[in-house]
């Protein structure tokens, strides 16, 4: 059985005074956390138990029963009349941080024997290890779970909620704002979570489901369908293409507005460059231009999630089990101004999110993410394999044009756009990547048919029937299709336009 987890984010209307009563109760349940860690500093054994056996421990030393009336460390100290579920939120906060804290410790220690017990070279002076130990938690700012009992009467529009409002503890029922919780999914505990001057509801869920098989498994039955997809710069941010394991195409889709988005965030990128130019030295420790830095991250990942969001949608509607992306991870930026610099970098960073948001949420849905290797994946034909010719619409139709949205095959003559056909390729390359663990291992005989008898005098292999020096420069740089990392950047975006609408209207199907 597998499970998909994600929580939903809840914005909660309330009353003025409503919001000094969420901090109070906060700034409570934070000094709980910080007693209860100091009492596991004190009795470091409690980490070595069971988070049940833990939570009983603890309880037996700082909470007073019938059994055990005067604790060791009476909670009492810090307030009177803490419920109980109000307590053990706390204690597991607590645990959390504390065995955080002695993992890095035991690992800081390991790394300080090793350093000391090591052995320099002869002759030379002993390094010092200067690497600090570190500390516990200085200041904590920990949001407050809600354990059953500290809400409810849950509904669409409402809930209540059991606040320490700074001197008794009060039932208050704020409005929720959002949309309503999606079914087959359980329920847990929420958060209640400050977000600048404004408070939130985050509530976890879970819903369990039977684990899809491999990949390997999937790939041996003509009925799987799998969902490539192709991530650019230029006006479609990704193109995806369902086709069958037998080859079949069976639809396309093209994502996206990606000249608007990179316009917009260019010109924002230029107005910070010409402020930092205007103001000369920037404030260490300080961010500058925070309106703007803030609007590009929060269109960025707006967009990431729209995109990731319309991906996962298209592949459940075509009934694709797997999803494939290229695995781009060694894209570099070109040369240029700051904003354009800028701007191509963010780019690629928001490819990676994309390919993040769509994994969990294609798991949500019971299907399985993978990547292939993207070398030539645009320049090659999706039919014949072979290379292709790029141009631009009413051009002549000479070589390869990188970013070129149509592409012409000499060998098959196919024609289409470039995009669908990179996409093409990389759900075939994960198809002929397994199928080649399906093929049968040739036979010894044959392997050796064309070898060289020893008597003709061959001492390395390499000089058998060859008048060339061997190749060692092309060694681990074949066209595998393995997962691997792109081998260059290129540009694929336009230029932005010089007006950007208010509102981005995105995924022009």
């Amino acid at each position: 059985m597998a499970k998909a987890m994600k929580t939903i984010r809840e914005s909660l209307n309330y009353q003025p005074q409503c919001a000094e009563y969420f901090a109070a109760n906060q700034a409570l349940f934070n000094r709980v956390v910080a007693f209860y860690f100091e009492v596991l500093q004190a009795h470091e054994g409690v980490l070595d138990l069971s988070t049940k056996e833990a939570l009983t421990a603890l309880e037996t030393l700082t909470h007073a029963t019938e059994k055990t009336p005067s604790p060791i460390l009476p909670l009492t100290e810090i307030a009177e009349g803490i419920p109980a579920m109000f307590r053990r939120a706390a204690i597991n906060a607590a645990l959390g941080s504390a065995r955080s804290f002695s993992s890095s410790l035991k690992k800081w220690r390991t790394r300080k024997e090793k350093a000391q017990t090591k052995q320099g070279r002869k002759g030379a002076k002993k390094k010092a290890f200067r690497e600090r130990p570190p500390v516990p938690p200085r200041r904590w700012n920990k949001s407050v779970p809600l354990y059953a009992g500290m809400w409810k009467e849950r509904s669409g529009s409402s809930i209540l909620l059991k606040v320490w409002t700074g001197t008794c503890w009060s039932w208050v029922k704020v409005r929720t704002l959002s949309r309503a919780l999606p079914a087959g999914f359980e329920v847990g505990s929420p958060s209640l979570v400050r977000k600048g001057r404004q408070w939130w509801l985050h509530t976890p869920i879970e819903k369990t489901f039977t684990s899809p098989p491999k990949i390997a498994e999937q790939l041996t039955t003509a009925e799987t369908r799998i969902c490539a997809v192709d991530l650019n710069l230029d006006e479609h941010l990704a193109v995806c293409t369902v086709q069958s394991v037998e080859g079949t195409i069976l639809a396309t889709r093209f994502l996206g507005r990606g000249r608007e988005i990179a316009g917009f965030r260019k010109k924002q990128l230029g107005r910070i460059a010409r402020n930092r130019s205007q103001t000369g030295i920037i404030a260490e420790n300080e961010q500058d231009n925070a309106d703007l830095w803030r609007k590009i991250r929060t269109v960025d990942s707006q967009v990431a999630h729209l995109v990731s969001a319309r991906i996962v949608q298209f592949a459940t509607e075509q009934e694709a089990a797997i999803l494939v992306f290229e695995h781009l991870g060694n894209l570099k930026p070109e040369k240029g101004t700051y904003s354009r610099r800028g701007n191509t970098k963010r780019a690629f960073w928001m490819k990676g999110r994309i390919f993040t948001y769509a994994k969990y949420k294609a798991w949500n849905q019971g299907s399985i993410t993978s990547r292939v290797n993207p070398r030539n994946t645009s320049s090659e034909c999706h039919r014949c394999h072979a290379p292709v010719i790029g141009s631009n619409a009413g051009q002549a139709v000479e070589g390869y044009t990188p970013g070129a949205p149509l592409v012409l095959c000499p060998e098959c003559q196919m024609r289409g756009h470039s995009d669908r056909n990179a996409s093409l390729v990389i759900g075939q390359r994960l198809i002929e990547r397994y199928a080649e663990s399906f093929k049968e291992k040739p036979h010894t005989a044959v392997r050796r048919a064309g070898r060289v008898e020893q008597s003709t005098g061959v001492v390395l292999s390499q000089e058998a029937q060859s008048r060339g020096r061997p190749s060692p420069d092309h060694a681990r740089h074949g066209d595998g299709n393995g997962p691997g990392t792109a081998q260059g950047s290129r540009r694929r975006m336009g230029t932005a336009p010089p007006s950007i609408p208010p509102q981005l209207r995105l995924f022009n199907e």
